[in-house]
């Protein structure tokens, strides 16, 4: 894992040293991202600048420093994260007389490239943000993996086309537009995230997951084109095989997908909490790697049920190397710290034992694997069981209507607080109106949850996949491990396993009245007790003992609504104030709602 940046100076807006200087600057902002090693780039005529931070993982001798080129250095390439299938395409490259110079996953890149041809990035499997630079022909390509695991923000200015790991990088920039974007934050209140290709800053986007961005910059003012080449559809299909078939199926890649991550000349390791997905991936892990397996959880004092005793129990059973460590659950004095360390908002509350974990399990190894994507790929969540059976009770359905005075809708029931942070009205109530974007993307989502001709646990997957996993779950989960410098592997969101989990049926995910995540469930029913199956889902979440009522209602009066608030500025003040004035009523108290404007309001501090 790493930190890649460059700065397109095609308006020759720099001089070689500023653009060296800006360049150095954004690198330095992403210290932890690559703690081991920093190279730089820059051509002749000062038109291309390229940077990288490297954490060094795979190859840990100086060849395998970036930015690196093929032979001829007609290609180059910036990357962060893991290519798994490198040592297949390296064959293909060398059989066809390509000459590598280190044994990097890296390399591959700059020898695929050397035609500039986007479409190839559907070659790769693995985790992934780079960019690849033909000096040439001033093309420039930029690319992300399918899921999003890894992030990659552009933005162009007066002269100038900048890229970057970080959205904070960017700010290195003189003349970087930070302008809060009013779209990105009707996205952020409804969400806790900010949907791609969106970001807070008016003067940025993130490229979405699965997509390309070629640049054309021949010909004075570059050119830009954004595609497609990964689209998760997850619908019924004609399976021939029977469940058990299937099952044995998903298995073999399963355990096929664990066992490329597990490639690494650096200490690995393994996330362990009380859940099917973690302990799936550390069983199998464990019997692969033929020894102890390190695993890491943490708990938190004082609470009845932690998952941290699940985590020991499955640790026991399997004989890994446990560690795990007991904190005190003090979020508050840590909201500060939290909004600091993100580059930008994200007000998931497991963000800061996410931080924790890694602080810890960075301690004694540099990459871990998790269990992030089973329940979006599979269908875990609570809420499908909820409006899965929902769906099914007509009596349910009518009285909700009449409840909510309109018709029940899969789109009513799931874009509730189930999956909104604020609803609408209430984002139109703090903000004075809700944005153009905001409409798009409720409609779009509505759209996508009514469509009949579609199963409804697969329409929720969808949703999920290219919303909730790139947006919350895998930024969270990039960004809060790499401010620890440490690498976390998905092996549930293989390419293998997406393209499988496209093509399951209801059946195999879903079985009324409470049984989600069937058939992730009956192959981890193999490495483990059937009876821990359907254990309740705690995760690495905060407990409820980790704020008090008072306190965080003391924090939400002192900076939320204080003189000098940020938020304030951008929503409508009087309504926000009414807002909180609720909050002190512990009917209407909601941690979920209170959490993101706590992170929204320090970042806009720190920012």
């Amino acid at each position: 894992m790493c930190g890649i940046s460059g700065i397109i100076n095609w308006g020759n807006r720099f001089t070689k040293n500023m653009l060296s200087l800006h360049l150095l600057s954004m690198s330095d902002m992403m210290i932890h991202r690559g703690p081991d090693d920093a190279g730089l780039w820059i051509d002749d005529n000062a038109f291309c600048a390229l940077a990288h931070r490297r954490l060094s993982i795979i190859d840990l001798t100086k060849e395998g420093r970036q930015p690196m080129s093929n032979e001829d250095e007609s290609i180059w390439v910036t990357f962060n994260g893991e290519i798994y299938n490198y040592k297949r395409l390296r064959e293909k490259l060398t059989s066809a007389g390509h000459v590598f110079k280190s044994h990097s996953d890296s390399e591959v890149l700059p020898h695929l490239f050397e035609n500039m041809d986007g479409n190839i990035v559907k070659q790769l499997d693995g985790m992934f943000a780079f960019a690849a630079w033909q000096p040439e022909t001033r093309r420039l390509i930029l690319a992300r993996d399918p899921f999003g695991k890894k992030p990659l923000y552009y933005s162009e200015g007066d002269g100038w086309f900048a890229f970057s790991s970080e959205l904070k990088a960017l700010k290195a920039i003189p003349d970087f537009d930070k302008t809060i974007d009013r779209d990105a934050l009707s996205s952020y209140l409804l969400l806790q995230y900010v949907q791609a290709p969106k970001t807070i800053f008016s003067g940025a986007k993130k490229l979405p997951p699965g997509h390309f961005l070629e640049a054309d910059f021949s010909k004075g003012k570059p050119t830009f084109r954004v595609t497609a080449y990964e689209n998760y559809k997850a619908k019924e299909s004609n399976i021939s095989e029977n469940f058990v078939q299937t099952s044995k199926k998903l298995e073999e890649i399963i355990v096929d997908a664990v066992e490329k991550r597990l490639v690494a000349d650096v200490p690995l390791g393994a996330f362990l909490s009380g859940g099917v997905d973690s302990a799936l991936v550390t069983a199998i892990a464990s019997n692969i790697l033929g020894k102890k397996l390190s695993t890491f959880t943490i708990g938190f004092e004082g609470v009845k049920v932690s998952e941290h005793h699940a985590a020991r129990e499955i640790a026991n059973y399997l004989g890994t190397d446990h560690h795990e460590k007991i904190l005190k659950p003090d979020a508050v004095s840590l909201v500060r710290e939290i909004a600091h360390r993100l580059d930008e908002p994200n007000g998931d509350s497991s963000c800061l034992p996410t931080l924790l974990l890694s602080q810890y399990a960075s301690q004694h190894i540099k990459v871990a694997v998790s269990g992030d994507g089973g329940d979006e790929m599979f269908g875990g969540y609570g809420r499908y069981r909820d409006t899965l059976n929902e769906a099914a009770n007509w009596q349910f359905r009518i009285l909700r209507s009449l409840h909510l005075k309109k018709f029940w809708t899969p789109a009513s029931a799931y874009l509730s607080s189930r999956w909104l942070i604020f609803q609408p009205e209430q984002v139109k109530y703090l903000m004075g109106e809700i944005p153009d974007f905001t409409k798009l993307l409720l409609e779009n989502w509505e759209s996508q949850l009514n469509d009949k001709s579609v199963p409804l646990i697969h329409r929720m997957r969808n949703i999920d996949v290219h919303s909730y996993l790139p947006g919350a779950v895998l930024a969270k989960v990039d960004r809060m491990s790499m401010q620890a410098s440490l690498e976390v592997r998905c092996p549930l969101l293989d390419e293998n396993i997406s393209k499988l989990s496209q093509q399951l049926n209801t059946e195999h995910l879903w079985s009324p009245p409470n049984e989600t995540k069937l058939i992730l469930k009956k192959i981890a029913s193999k490495y483990l007790p059937e009876q821990w199956m359907n254990r309740p889902k705690l995760g690495f979440g905060l407990p409820a003992n980790a704020w008090s009522h008072n306190e965080v209602l003391d924090l939400a009066n002192n900076i939320i609504i204080s003189n000098d608030s940020q938020l304030m500025k951008y929503l409508a003040p009087d309504a926000l104030k009414q807002f909180i004035l609720r909050q002190s009523d512990k009917n209407y108290f909601s941690i979920y709602q209170l959490w993101p404007l706590l992170i929204m309001e320090e970042w806009l501090r720190n920012n």
